[in-house]
């Protein structure tokens, strides 16, 4: 687990006592990044308490806070959040503006097309785990980072494309493994870092993604009339690389319930946790047709007979009341009111109904009232899930179980756009296309039925909430072996 210095220590506050004690034990320079595991090597002289405002990388080990400190530098985490959300998938979903002009350009189907977002989708999904892996390692700042480089970089090599196997692998993989090393690292952290007004804080970072495809689809249609697909693609290669700065903004976090890293970096245990399992593998299906109306919806629009402006606004709509539904939801959420995972059904089933009613829009006015059924039940469902989930597994593991969901959620992300293109290729409408993603969406509540305590308190069938073993062993301290047991005290929320 990379460690910087996230909290500033006061001179005296550390006994020379206690640091010598702590810095003789060998396990605590395994992850120290000065002497890279050597103590030998090492720059810190044991017996001095250190007169500066940072505190070395032994002594953070030691560091601890009880809780989340539901603020302070966590807002700025939020910034972080918002904006990686807005340069990941607000960016994937505002790229469907540019389906139609790829088809043209490579004289290709509309599934072959479909394959650019899916492989993108997919990689950034499936490669989520190495980036919440990395981040343990290496610090969540320089991985963030690096992952926005990559993506950026992965864009503007897809504006010079002349093939699509050439898109295949500059926008979809490369920029799909860049977002994988962006978003999870940020999106892990950020829940750390808030517990009473953790869904807030999601729904505040989370509207990144309905905010920037409100006003990247309208742009990047003025673009590509102006500067073709190309030119549209440059531009979006140098917002992209604002993804550094969300990297730049990130500060460790260190919790008295955090465990000691010696096990598997990917934590693979979380899939032996019913409440985990049933999380995962509802997602999944979810994801089959949860990001169909982003690939599909401006084409829908032109199939029906709208302008290109107002097919774009479609994805303008459902992307702002997207963006404003993911903060209202957050706050409701976290009101406490219905038990977060029943929310969580409610949420998906109204999802899964507005695909299926899709397909009835006659009418502009028609398709727009849809479209913002979907913004508005998708984004509150994406904030209920993702703040849902630490309490599932616990603050202590949520970095590496949102890098294990996203890879699970890339099954679904693979199958979804290319199947829901395949469809409109065989039909010549994408009627059948959203009947089918309505149908994954809906699927997945059943699965969701499985969380522990969506039958807590129910008198019919005598549900007592989720059971002791349910979010797994306890966490333990991260303190070296040889130190005196402390018990944990974090806390965590029914679910």
């Amino acid at each position: 687990m990379g460690l910087d210095f996230p909290m500033p220590v006061s001179e005296g506050s550390l006994s020379a006592a206690a640091v010598e004690v702590n810095i003789r034990t060998p396990n605590w320079h395994l992850n120290c990044q000065p002497c890279g595991g050597i103590p030998k090597q090492c720059s810190y002289v044991p017996g001095v308490v250190p007169k500066l405002n940072r505190a070395p990388p032994h002594l953070m080990m030691s560091l601890t806070l009880e809780e989340p400190p539901d603020g302070g530098w966590g807002w700025l985490i939020v910034l972080s959040g918002f904006l990686a959300n807005s340069l990941t998938y607000g960016v994937l979903r505002s790229l469907s503006i540019l389906f139609e002009d790829l088809v043209e350009a490579f004289d290709a189907s509309a599934a072959q097309v479909s394959w650019v977002t899916a492989i993108a989708l997919a990689t950034e999904q499936f490669a989520s785990p190495i980036g919440t892996a990395a981040s343990k390692r290496y610090g969540s700042r320089s991985v963030v980072m690096t992952g926005g480089f990559l993506s950026s970089l992965g864009i503007l090599w897809a504006s010079f494309s002349t093939s699509l196997l050439q898109l295949y692998l500059t926008l979809g993989f490369l920029t799909g493994f860049g977002w994988a090393l962006s978003f999870a690292p940020v999106m892990g952290t950020l829940a750390r870092y808030f517990s009473s007004r953790r869904s807030v804080a999601m729904g505040l970072a989370l509207m990144g993604n309905g905010l920037s495809s409100f006003a990247l689809s309208p742009l990047l249609r003025l673009l590509a009339e102006s500067l073709a697909w190309r030119g549209a693609l440059l531009v979006t290669s140098a917002l992209v690389l604002h993804l550094v700065v969300c990297g730049a903004l990130l500060r460790p976090l260190v919790l008295q319930g955090d465990r000691l890293q010696s096990g598997s970096l990917f934590d693979w245990g979380l899939f032996a946790q019913r409440g985990f399992g049933a999380f995962s593998f509802g997602t999944a299906l979810l994801a089959a047709g949860y990001f169909t109306p982003y690939v599909h919806l401006e084409p829908y629009g032109r199939a029906v007979g709208l302008d290109p402006y107002k097919a774009a606004s479609l994805v303008s709509a459902a992307a702002l009341s997207d963006g404003l539904a993911r903060l209202l939801a957050g706050c409701f959420a976290d009101c406490r009111l219905v038990r977060p995972a029943r929310l969580l059904v409610l949420l998906n089933s109204l999802t899964g109904c507005s695909l299926l009613l899709l397909p009835l829009a006659s009418s502009y006015a028609g398709a727009l009232a849809l479209a913002m059924l979907y913004g508005v039940s998708a984004g509150s469902f994406a904030t209920v899930a993702f703040g849902v989930l630490p309490e599932i597994v616990g603050v202590a593991r949520v970095v590496n179980a949102t890098g294990l969901c996203l890879m699970v959620m890339s099954v679904g992300g693979l199958l979804g756009p290319p199947l829901s293109g395949f469809l409109r290729d065989v039909t010549g409408n994408f009627t059948v296309s959203f009947l089918a993603g309505g149908t994954f969406v809906l699927s997945a509540s059943l699965i969701f039925l499985a969380l522990p305590s969506f039958f807590a308190g129910c008198r019919a069938c005598g549900g007592e909430g989720a059971a002791p073993g349910a979010r797994g062993p306890p966490n333990v301290l991260l303190v070296p072996p040889s130190s005196a047991s402390v018990s944990p005290t974090s806390k965590t929320s029914e679910i």
